[in-house]
């Protein structure tokens, strides 16, 4: 199966028209498409499944729980099929069923472990700020994020492990947040910021042999070995901002196989 990945296009800002790539079985929007929503109709009538995870952009300003079903009313009225926690089974052109997990997979400010996570909970109060969310009438804040983020691991993490019993042949996985510090942003490295972009997720890794993420404004395609000589590839194809140069070089036109 052929995927066309798009992420982290922010038309609510930027310029750029995405088209069908003439050779592609699925689309994958993985977050931070438009955080007006209103690009969304973009997507209306795509020629394949547009299978689509939200970003933490699309929540700017919004009440998280009015804003999800609101979301998925607007995806359904163009066709996207949002997932949130769930799981899609598609039949590829060579036979095999192809199992999608996704989620936004908020972040969990653990990606350097316990003895950094109050720094990264004050680093990521910022972003926090910014977004201007509310969860239940009160500040999507850190903290709330990481309950949420831990949420969604838990989720993760079980649906990952299931035995497929012939269901599936294949697992992919996709999450607005990056799964592994390998895909940190070598802009800005480890600092505690990073934290609010990359999960730990490393252990989850064996369950998915692909691995579908954005967030970061930088692009990433790379395999983690494991131990039992199986690996799995992560690739980010990010567009991000033309005004801080992120969209150079950005190849819209990529297909990765599942």
């Amino acid at each position: 199966m052929k995927i066309q990945l798009l992420s982290d296009l922010h038309l609510e800002s930027e310029a750029f028209e995405p088209e069908p790539h003439p050779q592609a079985d699925v689309l994958i929007l993985a977050g931070d498409i438009d955080s007006t929503w209103r690009a969304l109709d973009r997507f209306s009538n795509w020629p394949v499944p547009a299978l689509f995870v939200a970003g933490n952009h699309e929540f700017d300003g919004r009440e998280l729980d009015d804003a999800w079903p609101a979301l998925r009313e607007r995806c359904a009225q163009f066709g996207l099929r949002l997932l949130e926690r769930e799981s899609l089974v598609l039949d590829a052109p060579d036979g095999r069923r192809i199992r999608f997990l996704g989620s936004v997979r908020w972040c969990d400010f653990n990606v350097f472990g316990p003895t950094r996570l109050q720094s990264a909970l004050r680093a990521g109060s910022y972003f926090q700020r910014v977004m201007g969310a509310t969860k239940g009438g009160v500040l999507f804040d850190a903290e709330a994020v990481r309950r949420e983020a831990l949420d969604c691991r838990v989720w993760l993490a079980g649906a990952l492990a299931e035995d497929a019993q012939g269901r599936w042949d294949t697992t992919v996985a996709i999450t607005h947040f990056a799964p592994s510090l390998q895909s940190a942003d070598p802009r800005y490295g480890k600092q505690s910021g990073t934290a609010s972009f990359c999960n730990a997720d490393d252990d989850l890794l064996p369950g998915a042999a692909l691995w579908l993420h954005g967030h970061l404004h930088c692009r990433h395609d790379y395999r983690v070995a494991h131990a039992d000589g199986r690996s799995t590839r992560i690739v980010s194809q990010a567009r991000g901002l033309a005004d801080k140069g992120e969209a150079n070089g950005y190849d819209a036109g990529k297909l990765i196989a599942a």
